[in-house]
């Protein structure tokens, strides 16, 4: 019996002491608690979230746990980090450390082939070719197309109103300004369907990926992929017309892509990342900029101070134009404006946070993250610090007045570093134009609270209803 007895002690020797030094080790995995299989907390952060209170279910794991906690999310273990240094942890790691896939349920409907996905060469080479048509010197002759399309949407929907729903007609607008910039889709029957099964692919984004019939996830799936087969017709289409030289290679985004190359090598992009491409800057478009829009017309409403202000520059810019058209020089005179957009993203930012994947074992303030697990951030842990913004539920435009003093890697709603969206331009572009038009042609009051949910953008009492007046009977 002793002897049995000393032979397990020298064979528990080892183990015990590599626990011991596991223990002791800083490159420990963070606390918390992975939950149930597959669900884990998703449905949790997701009841927070539809309640409007992310922000606090987040607050209440790092008072348990601390400033990074491990928790698992849509399917897969995740460690929570927060913070200017978990910022740029995030946005300025390496391609080689840290990869931008996504959660499985946004990866299945947007494909796998986006720059979202991508990392190293591949990001690259298509982000340079997004940023072809996306960049402010191309995005210059746009503006006009832009300016027609925001002034047929307020001639269509807002003239002869007395009351409408803002968010549903921001979306609306914002679908248009993608069919016709980004795909010179003319209005019509396959218009028409590409919207209500692009509406009902979104629904689902951020949904526990179970695809038994008749869940969110799955009918989101089945838009998806209609989805995608009407992006493949177009791209067939814009093929055979640059082909016939009908089309010019910057005549739309997908007319760009399907032109573009690679400076080293002259690599084309394949229609597997076209169409993964088209999908991703459909969804940011589609939704950052209406979310923007809507919380903008909701400010405005709540504060006359800021509304004056914005209403006085933009009524200067329209009586300094020879032209009704607006143009760049114009957008560029819009400061205050800008600033007033700023912060309204910065209080109520359209997407609420993000994913990453660990490509391999790395360390983040002293704890392990394990090669294959997801790392989420939350954009309102840093906007509503008030160590970085004081009073920071004052609604305070002269915040971004001099945009130096904001610390680095604190405002995100675009991101930063090498992976900052490529879309930024347009999004200012889209947002300054319709402001432009609509506060100088009306105003209006809510006819709603001020309560909004996230689902998972977040979505105004009722949508935002508000009555409006057209400003010459005002004035």
């Amino acid at each position: 019996m002793n002897t049995l007895f000393l032979t397990v002690f020298l064979f528990l020797i080892p183990i015990l002491l590599l626990f011991a030094r596991r223990k002791r080790s800083p490159k420990r995995v963070p606390p918390g608690s992975l939950g149930l299989p597959i669900i884990g907390q998703s449905l949790g952060l997701l009841r927070a979230m539809r309640a409007n209170t992310a922000e606090k279910w987040l607050q209440q794991r790092i008072e348990k746990y601390g400033p990074v906690s491990k928790l698992s999310l849509f399917g897969k273990p995740t460690v929570f980090i927060h913070g200017p240094a978990a910022n740029k942890f995030i946005f300025a790691s390496d391609d080689s450390t840290i990869s931008s896939q996504q959660v499985e349920s946004i990866r299945l409907l947007l494909g796998d082939r986006n720059i979202l996905e991508l990392s190293g060469d591949d990001h690259k080479r298509v982000r340079s070719a997004l940023m072809l048509f996306l960049k402010p010197e191309s995005l210059k002759q746009y503006v006009g197309k832009m300016d027609q399309e925001i002034r047929r949407h307020l001639e269509m929907h807002w003239h002869g109103k007395q009351q409408i729903t803002v968010l549903p007609l921001m979306k609306n607008l914002t679908f248009n300004i993608i069919c016709s910039l980004l795909f010179r889709l003319e209005r019509g029957t396959r218009r028409d369907e590409l919207l209500e099964c692009f509406q009902k692919m979104i629904e689902g984004m951020w949904s526990v990926p179970v695809k038994f019939p008749f869940t969110r996830y799955s009918q989101s799936l089945k838009g998806s992929k209609r989805v995608q087969d009407i992006i493949k017709e177009l791209i067939s289409e814009k093929r055979v017309e640059l082909e016939r030289k009908t089309a010019s290679p910057l005549q739309d985004l997908i007319t760009c892509l399907l032109s573009s190359r690679s400076d080293d090598n002259g690599e084309v992009m394949t229609e597997k990342e076209i169409l993964h491409n088209v999908m991703l800057v459909m969804v940011a478009g589609h939704d950052t900029s209406s979310i923007v829009l809507t919380f903008l017309l909701r400010l405005l409403a709540n504060d006359p101070v800021v509304h004056a202000t914005v209403l006085q520059e933009q009524e200067e810019i329209a009586r300094s134009k020879s032209s009704e058209e607006l143009t760049w020089k114009d957008l560029a005179k819009m400061k205050y404006t800008w600033r007033v957009v700023m912060e309204t993203m910065r209080i109520t930012p359209p997407i609420f946070g993000g994913f990453r994947s660990a490509l391999k074992d790395i360390e983040f303030d002293g704890f392990l993250i394990p090669k294959g697990w997801q790392i989420f951030w939350a954009m309102p842990m840093t906007h509503m610090d008030d160590n970085i913004f004081p009073e920071p539920s004052k609604f305070d435009p002269n915040r971004f007045e001099n945009q130096a003093s904001t610390p680095p890697f604190s405002f995100v709603p675009f991101g930063g570093g090498p992976r900052k969206c490529p879309g930024y331009e347009f999004a200012r572009i889209e947002i300054l134009v319709a402001i432009h038009y609509i506060v100088t042609q009306f105003t209006w009051k809510l006819c709603a609270d001020n309560n909004f949910s996230r689902d998972p953008m977040p979505v105004p009492t009722q949508g935002l209803p508000i009555k409006i007046i057209p400003r010459k009977l005002v004035n």
